[in-house]
């Protein structure tokens, strides 16, 4: 079909014409159409208020209500409008689509969808077209051991919950990117439309490169009401919405008014040749500068179809019908009669034959195979990930020189910068995996010392920019930074559902901006892990740079640590931390988390150069056991101490290290035994984390009863947290990042927070006195030695505004 839609007219003003020919040339498909919404309206509202009598063969008695009316059955119908259209749009064109769903408390409509087109039945064979199979799918809904009420990784064709708003557009723009035969059709709910996250979303295309992408088809429901309040776009007219839209840089379609039905035909018909369009001439080699995609703006009333109004109040077309319009059906008798009205109004006498199946010509509407949009290849991404072609990490490693010093021990003479050194190995994982690996990052790709990756990619971006940026591309880079991220966690994960990779290097401190979102899809791997048909997908990959202790420039308000404790409170089968000392270690853990499937892998690594501690060989058995004694570094080789300093993050091992220095040539009667932490769950007990070490080994590391003191990158209670249920943990005295921070010197963050060298020492000094008299013989002298020269410390940096030389420029020998 062809429409006569100008794209340099608004649409609005010759919508009328549009939809009466519509009308008149495709009636009896139409006809079709709204016949398909009858019976999955009838299945979205049965499913919210039935336990028995799912086709109504009886009067409705109270006994066959569910005791718990759980569900939203306002968005439902605008969901079944637009599922419906697309299937139509599907089985034209032979269409490789899905539908991400951002109202994902609409769940009775998918489920409805997903029911009639066989998709359910594949997952669950109990759910058979026919009146046994639509008894158990109605009573199912919202039921113990059955859908709950949003969409989960259990409903098939699932890559987005929607559970928080604001991230449905941004994942469909994801699962789009190096799918050049894709279209995601998004269905933007007007209270989502509201958050900030969806406000940046508006702009993904100006990121998705049409000749070697896919599509996303946004579909903004206007439905006006939110729970409890009109929304802002609901009150927005046309000729405002138009301009907020085409300001974004969309071609507006509108769907309005009496007849949606050939309205939405026209829309998506239109909308569909449009993307076909821009893709077409972009992939011939003549792009459209600026193309205006297809944005469509539904407005229909809430809750349209069913109860028009109960006592006294406007139900449909008002927040009333949000949730559950009738809430009372079994305490009510006048309720339930209204109930049943509005059952019936849908006639499923029409729709079902004598054995409770639905009529041959309702499901001739769904798509067929892997066409049907539950059945999407695609919404299975652990069936389509390969691994990844990632590079021996050996070719990568950074020397470590040894020298004699009375005996063989490695010399920490480079200073390098991790993130640096790991960038030549990731250039190369961009070379070997062109369409399947993507690095989203925050405008700081090169703040985190992450340059060398642009040697063989660009930052990518479709629209004109100014001269001079000679690392941006509209073609094949697969670094994607836009300042949101929202917007990028959300690509991230559209991107690793569809069986991609990715990576996500941030600052520290705005990491925290995305906790929610990490913590929605934390669950749905854990859910998925409990589904048998979802396969495994790549882990979502954290790199957490330009850490609080190495932010002293840019001050307080990016010194904030605080994603390591939410992530500690994730499920142990998704949740892994890993802080690796050096560069080596940060190359292998890397390496490690790329490999990895289903997990949340937060890695944490600084930028400025710091010491090299391992070669690569040591740093790869030191980060598969997740810790290990630092012989080289201990007095005798850490038999029998006195006191245990163990680091845990590369800055704090930076200062356990320096204290064992001095330590060693000072108080040589001291014995100290230094511990290097990289796997921070193995603190964990085994029984409550796979990575967690049994009493044996624990106490291998830590010993049974030796003071310990642990110099730890963020908050000393994730520390505390772990140590929970070990045997005398009063033991551990526990250094971290105490929220004291400003601009000041790098070593200053560390005085400050207590986890100076000078603050370690004076502990195991302390601790130390009570085991060994050589040790207490002297304490009182040297701690206060210590004490003193953390005084004139700061008097030094209020002079010079540098840390002294000697700390500075400290290196172990």
């Amino acid at each position: 079909m062809s429409l006569e839609i100008s794209t340099s007219q608004p649409y609005p003003s010759s919508q009328k014409i549009a939809v009466e020919q519509i009308r008149q040339e495709h009636a009896t498909e139409l006809e079709s159409i709204a016949r398909y919404r009858r019976v999955t309206n009838y299945l979205a509202a049965a499913q919210i208020y039935l336990k028995e009598n799912a086709l109504l063969e009886q009067p409705l008695e109270p006994e066959q209500i569910k005791d718990r009316l759980l569900g939203h059955w306002g968005t439902s119908p605008g969901i079944n409008l637009v599922y419906a259209h697309l299937n139509h749009l599907i089985k034209r064109y032979d269409i490789d689509m899905f539908l991400v769903t951002g109202p994902g408390h609409g769940a009775p409509a998918n489920l409805a969808n997903l029911y009639l087109e066989g998709t359910l039945h594949d997952y669950y064979p109990d759910l058979t077209l026919d009146r046994a199979g639509v008894e158990k799918f109605v009573r199912r809904f919202s039921w113990p051991g059955g859908f709950p009420s949003h969409l989960y990784p259990g409903v098939p064709g699932t890559i987005h919950e929607g559970g928080e708003l604001g991230y449905a557009l941004a994942t469909a723009f994801g699962a789009a990117m190096d799918n050049p035969d894709l279209i995601v059709a998004c269905i933007v709910g007007d209270g989502e439309a509201e958050t900030g996250p969806t406000a940046t979303a508006w702009h993904s295309y100006k990121f998705l490169d049409p000749a070697e992408s896919g599509a996303v088809l946004p579909i903004l429901h206007l439905n006006g009401y939110k729970i409890a309040n009109p929304t802002i776009y609901g009150t927005m007219n046309d000729e405002e919405l138009l301009a907020l839209f085409t300001g974004y840089g969309y071609q507006v379609l509108f769907v309005e008014g009496d007849d949606l039905d050939a309205a939405l035909y026209g829309a998506m018909d239109w909308s569909y040749n449009e993307i076909r369009r821009i893709q077409q001439v972009a992939r011939s080699g003549q792009p459209i500068v600026k193309p205006r995609w297809p944005v469509i703006l539904m407005r229909s009333p809430k809750g349209m179809s069913g109860v028009k109004e109960m006592d006294g109040e406007p139900i449909e077309g008002s927040y009333r019908s949000h949730q559950v319009p009738i809430p009372d059906p079994k305490t009510n008798p006048e309720h339930l009669r209204l109930l049943e009205g509005w059952l019936h109004s849908y006639h499923i006498e029409e729709l079902f034959d004598e054995q409770g199946r639905p009529r041959l010509e309702l499901l001739e509407q769904c798509p067929k195979g892997q066409r049907r949009m539950g059945s999407n290849p695609h919404t299975f991404g652990g069936r389509l990930r390969r691994d990844l072609d990632l590079p021996d990490i050996l070719t990568y490693a950074i020397p470590v020189e040894h020298v004699a010093q009375n005996k063989t021990g490695p010399l920490k003479g480079s200073l390098l910068s991790g993130p640096e050194q790991l960038a030549t190995y990731l250039e190369e994982v961009v070379r070997r995996n062109p369409q399947t690996f993507r690095i989203f990052s925050p405008d700081e790709l090169e703040s985190n010392k992450l340059t060398a990756v642009l040697d063989v990619t660009k930052r990518d971006y479709q629209w004109p920019v100014p001269p001079h940026n000679e690392k941006i591309t509209s073609h094949d880079g697969r670094v994607l930074e836009i300042l949101s991220e929202h917007t990028l966690q959300a690509w991230l994960q559209g991107y690793l559902l569809t069986g991609r990779y990715g990576l996500f290097p941030s600052y520290e401190a705005f990491l925290n901006i995305v906790v929610s979102m990490m913590d929605q899809f934390s669950k749905f791997l854990k859910m998925s892990q409990e589904i048998p048909w979802r396969l495994p997908v790549a882990s979502l990959n954290y790199l957490e740079t330009s850490t609080l202790w190495r932010q002293e420039h840019n001050g307080f308000s990016h010194q904030s640590p605080g994603l390591i404790n939410d992530i500690l409170n994730r499920k142990a089968q998704v949740s892994r931390v890993y802080l690796p000392p050096d560069a080596n270690c940060l190359i292998s853990t890397v390496d490690h988390c790329l490999h990895s499937k289903e997990y949340v892998n937060l890695v944490i690594a600084n930028k400025p150069p710091m010491p090299q501690w391992l070669s690569m060989q040591d740093a790869i058995a030191h980060c598969r056991a997740g810790a290990s004694i630092w012989q080289w570094a201990s007095i005798d080789e850490g038999v029998d101490p006195d006191v245990v300093l163990v680091g845990i993050g590369d800055n704090p091992t930076l200062e356990v290290m320096a204290a064992a220095h001095i330590l060693r040539n000072e108080m040589p009667e001291l014995r100290v035994r230094v511990v290097n932490v990289t796997d921070l769950f193995i603190l964990e007990k085994e029984t409550a984390h796979p990575h967690g070490l049994d009493d044996e080994m624990f106490e291998a590391l830590f010993t049974s009863d030796c003071p310990v003191i642990v110099n730890f990158h963020g908050y000393p209670s994730a520390v505390k947290q772990l140590l929970f249920g070990r045997s005398h943990i009063q033991r551990f005295h526990i250094n971290g990042y105490q929220e004291e921070g400003t601009t000041t010197t790098p070593f200053d963050m560390n005085v400050r927070n207590g986890t100076s060298r000078y603050h370690l020492i004076t502990q195991a000094i302390r601790l130390a006195a009570a085991r060994n008299p050589r040790v207490a013989a002297r304490a009182s002298e040297r701690v206060h030695q210590y004490e003193y020269i953390l005084v004139d410390f700061r008097r030094y940096i209020q002079e010079n505004g540098v840390d002294p030389e000697e700390i500075s420029s400290w290196q172990w020998s």
